[in-house]
């Protein structure tokens, strides 16, 4: 059975926000880095940060490896180096 589906304005991403290219993919920008965690493994620790996305909700942050973000996006932890907390961070999302 189907049923009429009732979107959520508030999930709406404005379209000139998003840069689709020819083949219809876009890449995720990240903004902002809210969190990190280290899990220790038996023999090694795994740094992770929580990221927040651009045209994502708040809701919706990943956590993904430190040092693949550090290698891809440098500029999201300069903040963290020069003196500023991750606090900042999260109140600037809030």
């Amino acid at each position: 059975m189907l049923r009429k589906c009732i979107g959520d304005p508030s999930r709406i991403t404005p379209m000139e926000d998003v840069h689709i290219t020819e083949d219809l993919t876009y890449e995720e920008v990240p903004i902002a880095i809210l969190d990190r965690q280290v899990k220790k493994l038996r023999n090694k620790e795994v740094a992770s940060v929580k990221v927040l996305w651009r045209n994502q909700q708040v809701k919706e942050v990943t956590w993904e490896a430190e040092e693949a973000m550090k290698s891809k996006y440098p500029h999201l932890f300069q903040s963290e180096e020069k003196g500023q907390s991750v606090e900042l961070m999260r109140d600037l999302v809030r």
